[in-house]
This record gives C-alpha cells, sequence and structure tokens, in this order.
C-alpha cells in the first residue's frame, strides 16, 4: 500500500517535471526561495520534497487565477500580463497558448496564470502550424511605432515608425498568418488610437484590408475611451472580426451607471484599505494606514518637475506633469511612469510633496482585481501596467462579441486559408514596408 509520504513525493516529482518544461534550476529555485542544489537533488531523488513545498509548486502549474469557462479556445498573442485573456475568460473563454517575449511579463503572466498551457516567446519564431486550434485569436500587437508618444521618440532617435520598424511595425503580419492558419471563429486586435491616422491613414488601410478581403473577415472597429470604466482617460483601438456574417454591432456596448473617480483605486488611509497577504507591507504601511514614504517624490524630482513645468508654459507649451486629486481622473498612464511619474502624481496635501502611484494602485487604475499577484520589482510593474489593456473594456467587448462567436462556431467551416493567401499576406507584409520607406 502507497503511504502518504510516497504519493506526495510522486506528486511533487510530477510537478518539477511540468515546470522544468519552461524553467531553468536557477529560475525555479528563485521562485520558491530554495537553492539550484535543492532542487537537483529533489529531481534526482537524493533528498525528499518537503510537503510544505507541494502548494507553492501547485501554484506554480496550476496559477493563482482560475478560468472556469470552456464555452471557446483562445490563444494570447502579445499577452503582456495577460489582460485580455482575462476579459475574455468572464464572457467564458479559455486560454490554449501564449506568446510574449519580455521576460517580466512572462513572470508575472506565469505567476497568474501558471505552466499548464503552452507559451512561447517571439512569434515570429514560431511555426503557426504548431499552436493548437483556436476559437478565438487575441492580439494586443505592439502599439509603440505607431502611438504618438513611441512615433515622437523613434523619430527623435533617428529610428524608423509605423511599417518601417522592422521589429515591431510589421508583426500585425503575424497574427495575421496565424489567423489565416488557424481561421479562428472571431479575432479582437487592440492598439493605440493615432493607429487610424498613422501615415496619413495608410498603415490602417493595409490592416484592414488585410483582414477583409485577404482573409475574409468581417470587421468593426472603434476608439473607446476607457474613462467610462476606470478613473483613466486612456483611449485605445478595437478591431472585432467574425469569420462569417454576424448582427454584431457596437451599440450593444454597456457602459457603467457611476463613472468611476481616482478614490476608487487610490489606497485607503482611514483604516479600511484591504490586507493582501501577497503584497504584504510592500506598498502600504498599515501600522500608520499611509503609502509607504518610498513613493513620496524627492526634493530634487519634485523640484525638476515643476520647474519644466513653468519652462514650458512660459514657452506655451502644455507639457508637465499632472497632479490629481480623489476626485479626479487621471491622464493616460504609460511604460515611462517608472521613469518619474509625471503623468500621474497624487496631491497629498500643500505641505507635503505628491507622490507616485503604487504598482497595487496601477492595477486597480487598468481593472485588475487584487487577486492579481505582483511577483516583479516595481519598475517592471509601473512598465507592465503602463503598456496594459483596461481589463472592463475587454470584458464588455468579450461580453458582446460572446453570442456572436457561439454562433459562428456553430455553423463550422473553419477551412484553413489556401496557400496562396498566405503567399499574399507575406506579400502584403513586404508591400506595405516598400511602401513605408518611399
Amino acid at each position: 500500500m502507497t503511504n502518504i509520504s510516497e504519493t506526495n513525493q510522486r506528486q511533487a516529482l510530477e510537478l518539477l517535471q511540468t515546470l522544468r518544461k519552461d524553467l531553468t534550476r536557477k529560475q525555479l529555485a528563485d521562485w520558491l526561495g530554495v537553492s539550484t542544489d535543492t532542487i537537483q537533488r529533489w529531481e534526482t531523488g537524493k533528498i525528499p520534497c518537503k510537503k510544505g513545498y507541494l502548494p507553492a509548486l501547485q501554484d506554480l502549474v496550476r496559477g493563482t487565477t482560475t478560468e472556469n469557462g470552456d464555452d471557446f479556445r483562445t490563444i494570447d498573442l502579445f499577452a503582456g500580463i495577460g489582460g485580455i485573456r482575462r476579459g475574455f475568460a468572464s464572457a467564458g473563454g479559455h486560454c490554449v497558448f501564449a506568446s510574449e517575449w519580455n521576460k517580466y511579463s512572462m513572470m508575472t503572466y506565469r505567476t497568474n496564470y501558471g505552466f499548464s498551457e503552452q507559451v512561447t516567446g517571439d512569434i515570429t519564431l514560431v511555426d503557426e502550424n504548431d499552436i493548437p486550434d483556436c476559437d478565438v485569436v487575441l492580439a494586443g500587437f505592439p502599439c509603440q511605432p505607431f502611438s504618438l508618444a513611441g512615433v515622437s521618440k523613434k523619430r527623435s532617435l533617428g529610428r524608423d515608425t509605423g511599417f518601417k520598424d522592422k521589429t515591431q511595425g510589421t508583426l500585425f503580419f503575424d497574427v495575421a498568418r496565424i489567423i489565416a492558419a488557424k481561421r479562428p471563429a472571431a479575432f479582437l486586435l487592440e492598439n493605440v488610437k493615432n493607429l487610424t491616422t498613422h501615415d496619413k491613414g495608410k498603415t490602417f488601410k493595409v490592416i484592414i484590408d488585410t483582414l477583409q478581403n485577404e482573409l475574409g473577415y468581417e470587421v468593426h472597429w472603434k476608439v473607446i475611451d476607457a474613462q467610462n470604466f476606470v478613473p483613466q482617460h486612456r483611449e485605445r483601438i478595437y478591431i472585432v472580426g467574425f469569420r462569417s456574417a454576424t448582427d454584431f454591432t457596437w451599440d450593444d456596448l454597456r457602459y457603467p451607471e457611476r463613472k468611476p473617480v481616482l478614490a476608487d483605486i487610490l489606497h485607503k488611509t482611514d483604516g479600511s484599505e484591504p490586507i493582501l497577504e501577497w503584497d504584504g507591507d510592500r506598498y502600504f504601511d498599515y501600522k500608520n494606514n499611509q503609502v509607504q514614504d518610498k513613493y513620496t517624490l524627492s526634493p530634487r524630482l519634485w523640484q525638476y518637475l515643476q520647474d519644466y513645468k513653468k519652462k514650458h508654459e512660459a514657452a506655451g507649451h502644455g507639457f508637465g506633469y499632472g497632479l490629481v486629486t480623489p476626485d479626479m481622473v487621471s491622464r493616460t498612464l504609460s511604460a515611462r511612469y517608472h521613469k518619474d511619474g509625471s503623468e500621474i502624481l497624487v496631491w497629498q496635501g500643500d505641505s507635503k510633496r505628491p507622490r507616485k502611484l503604487t504598482p497595487r494602485e496601477c492595477a486597480r487604475l487598468m481593472g485588475y482585481p487584487d487577486t492579481l499577484r505582483i511577483p516583479v520589482s516595481d519598475t517592471q510593474a509601473w512598465r507592465q501596467f503602463g503598456n496594459s489593456v483596461c481589463v472592463p473594456v475587454i470584458s464588455e467587448i468579450a461580453r458582446i462579441m460572446r453570442p456572436h462567436i457561439l454562433k459562428v462556431m456553430a455553423e463550422g467551416d473553419n477551412a484553413k486559408a489556401s496557400r496562396s493567401t498566405q503567399k499574399r499576406i507575406q506579400e502584403t507584409r513586404k508591400a506595405a514596408v516598400a511602401a513605408a520607406e518611399e
């Protein structure tokens, strides 16, 4: 008869084998807080894995976020920290494949979603035939080549933008080749509002033409401001597509009756701030009911930002920091927030310097629940939330897409695109790059 200890050891070894497919011994040791020698001894059976580590191993494999839906299968491209996936999970979706190249984003993603599914890095190196079949393709493809801030930054550095940006600008075509190969019932693509006007509208025309005419999907798009769902002005374009005709309409979107304000996401200093065991006192000082002092700007940085604002105001420019109070809606949280926090500085009274949002507040500002684990440094967390989607917006889009997804799935006919279509997509990619370089 197998005893409990043997059962635990067998279970531990199975979990270790699953995790070691994606993690080195050092990575796994760092996640568990043990030495690499300990991991090796567990694997070789030289020492038993203590029972106390089983829950941690299980959490790593399964993640801390449960997807109960199984109405349709999704794949999560340019996944970031899983915001789009999370929104579609609320509508019955279950992810079967993910792709994200940034190792820090993947750490957050894996912590919350686990290691039990197929995940890869650089999507340009992935053969579309190796990707599992799916019903919905989700992709927040990189926005820097098309965003106002991204274009300005790259031009100042003498770098290419849009489709001329070989590293990011043409990644849309990787989404297109995967849609062509998998022929999902539907897709959702997300990007910055400026996508519609980039290069005098030529970039957007190529994208829509590829989706409609090359791939044969019914396409709908809309720019939505997230401030209807979270206290942040954040305009993004959402492109929805269906494999066959539907009666989908953006008019079905439902907005919350109450418009949120920053007080909804800021740490509570009245003693009601929830205690999150996975955060500990990293962001909030529960003993003194205040945000940790490290988030308050230094005297030097605060003086610099004030002088910078005065300089540009004198020149007639609108550049400068954005000071907010609890009754306000913030500017757009960006990936550069970690540098100085200037776009969203929280007022702490006339006698005290303002502070940055904590990563937990940033998570709330993007619509993530407090159950989201943040395993990375503050700098990486600020970058991740600045690059993320607003989850409640995605959830609402997924809600109105759901009946149409199921309808198209029921109709079947998901024949793969012909080789000629695949070839045309590659030709369109080359033509788009060539036109951008003219």
